[in-house]
């Protein structure tokens, strides 16, 4: 079999764009290349060309309607018919970015990145929509270098035409650009000359940033209007986005150079309301603003405000797999709908953990910050120390985006959170060590379908994702599967992210109906780390 990859152009479409797949052979092929594109379990449209060489495109329209998400399987046919290669991809699309924000992440922005193309064909291969551009500003207090090329206070040569290339490549492949920025950071020279705009403790000390890096400033003073004008300075001069917004996690309260108390997690959602105004000026509604609420804080108070998606970066106490989903949720209910974008870091060394993360992350219907610059993964939270992933890890994270994308539209677009009082699962499995599920049960409910996700914990040792697992789950099977329901079932089928095959299959099943409980009863063959089994209802 000749290896093909076959990739959308880019990392998502309009309505009534046309949709563009580069296909791309190891070794020189020709032959008839076929396309089948999927809407969910269903086919929809056969796309075909002729291949002569290393490449080939294919291109096809799709009715105007957004947002959703489809799934590829192309095939190369030899002068006989007879399948020579194979491949599958996924698209989606949307009107805008933030309807399904894969948030990835660059932070390399040295003179002469001669790579620009090919990391935005890496983005682009992972279907990330928006990069948050970390630490790319020469001060906290000053957004904007003095000169073209410049050190930044880590002490980091960078080029201000790296960051501007970056980003018009990014932009030319439907790629969002995000400045990374910090509600109240501040360099200790800058407190020097505007002292008086510090946040401090009860004794007038001010909080810090490691003991001479960064002094906090006072969102509640004249510090925001300066910071304000930064940002506004910034959309100015670079063909920014919006405005990504980051805060350290602490402190939640302090005084004013007058000793008033200033509660944070007030402040923090008028700044961003402001942030998105001035951002609404510069871009009309193409312009975003995204808030880092560290640690889960304070997300009941910032989910509300005019943020375009709940960030939240994770830490202790949420330590388990299941502290993600329900970290997923409530901030969904606090934003009433919006999407949700987690960031928890992983070395990509620990491939269980981080399957297990994206799965329970993934089913919950959010989104993680993992991924951007080539060949990376975020496993700490200053981005420039990324880890490298091998092979094996990126071919398993390809499958896993491209069935995010595919299926969105039964795993976040538009669906809720099941409860827990809307299924019941019965299968053979034991209580881990741990007194924890083997099993964890996730369920999304969209008007006409419930979507239930099956994540494997079998054999693990523990259920903490910020804790190496030395091993994968245990495979277990096949599963005897009982859910309640509360109307007729049209249709069962199953789909999964562990293996090349990523497309629907139709599920056997039997309902009851009498009166009492009403139940389906059906069989899943294995189950490796993630299943998501959807139920279509009957109008």
């Amino acid at each position: 079999m000749i290896k093909m990859h076959c990739t959308p152009s880019k990392a998502f479409f309009r309505p009534g764009e046309p949709i563009r797949l580069e296909l791309a052979f190891e070794t020189p092929a020709r032959g008839t290349v076929e396309a089948t594109i999927y809407r969910l379990a269903d086919a929809t449209a056969i796309w075909t060309d002729q291949a002569d060489g290393r490449s080939c495109v294919l291109e096809g329209a799709l009715p105007a309607e957004a947002p959703c998400g489809y799934g590829v399987r192309a095939r190369l046919l030899d002068g006989d018919g007879r399948v020579a290669a194979t491949a599958s991809a996924a698209f989606d699309v949307l009107e805008h970015w933030t309807q399904a924000p894969r948030y990835g992440f660059l932070s390399e922005y040295g003179p002469g990145r001669n790579d620009v193309q090919a990391t935005m064909d890496w983005v682009v291969r992972y279907h990330l929509n928006g990069l948050q551009y970390y630490d790319w500003q020469y001060r906290h207090e000053r957004l904007l270098p003095p000169s073209e090329t410049y050190t930044d206070l880590l002490g980091r040569s960078l080029s201000l035409d790296t960051i501007k290339r970056l980003v018009a490549a990014g932009h030319e492949r439907g790629i969002a650009a995000m400045p990374y920025t910090a509600i109240y950071g501040a360099s200790d020279a800058f407190y020097r000359e505007h002292p008086r705009l510090a946040l401090t403790d009860r004794l007038g000390t001010p909080f810090r940033l490691g003991e001479s890096f960064l002094v906090i400033m006072n969102p509640d003073s004249p510090w925001a209007e300066h910071l304000l004008g930064e940002f506004a300075t910034v959309l100015d001069s670079i063909a920014f986005d919006g405005i990504h917004i980051d805060q350290y996690g602490a402190p939640f309260v302090g005084q004013d150079a007058s000793g008033t108390r200033i509660d944070l997690g007030e402040v923090f959602p008028a700044f961003i309301d402001k942030a998105a105004a001035l951002v609404e000026q510069r871009r009309g509604g193409s312009g975003s603003v995204i808030f880092n609420a560290v640690g889960n804080w304070p997300v009941d108070r910032v989910a509300c405000s005019a943020e375009a998606a709940v960030y939240i970066e994770v830490w202790p106490p949420y330590r388990e797999f299941l502290d993600l989903y329900r970290i997923v949720v409530n901030a969904q209910q606090a934003g009433a709908g919006k999407p949700v974008i987690v960031a928890a870091y992983i070395d990509p060394a620990h491939v269980a953990n981080w399957r297990l993360a994206d799965a329970v992350i993934f089913a919950s219907g959010a989104y993680r910050l993992e991924l951007g610059e080539p060949g990376a993964m975020l496993a700490d939270p200053y981005f420039p120390r990324f880890g490298q992933l091998d092979r094996p890890a990126q071919d398993i994270l390809k499958r896993y985006y491209d069935f995010q994308v595919r299926y969105e539209e039964v795993l976040s677009l538009g669906t809720q959170d099941g409860g827990e009082r809307r299924y019941s699962l019965a299968c053979p499995q034991k209580e881990s060590s741990t007194h924890k599920p083997d099993i964890l049960t996730v369920v999304r409910r969209g008007d006409q379908f419930e979507t239930f996700n099956l994540i494997n914990f079998t054999g693990l040792p523990h259920q903490m994702w910020d804790t190496p697992l030395a091993s994968d789950p245990t495979p277990c099977g096949p599963l005897n599967v009982e859910i309640v329901i509360d109307r007729p079932v049209r249709r069962i089928w199953r789909a999964s992210p562990d293996g090349e095959d990523l497309s629907a299959h139709d599920l056997a099943f039997r309902q009851n109906l009498d009166r009492g409980v009403h139940n389906a009863h059906f069989e899943i063959p294995r189950l490796a780390y993630w299943d998501m089994i959807v139920v279509e209802y009957a109008p």
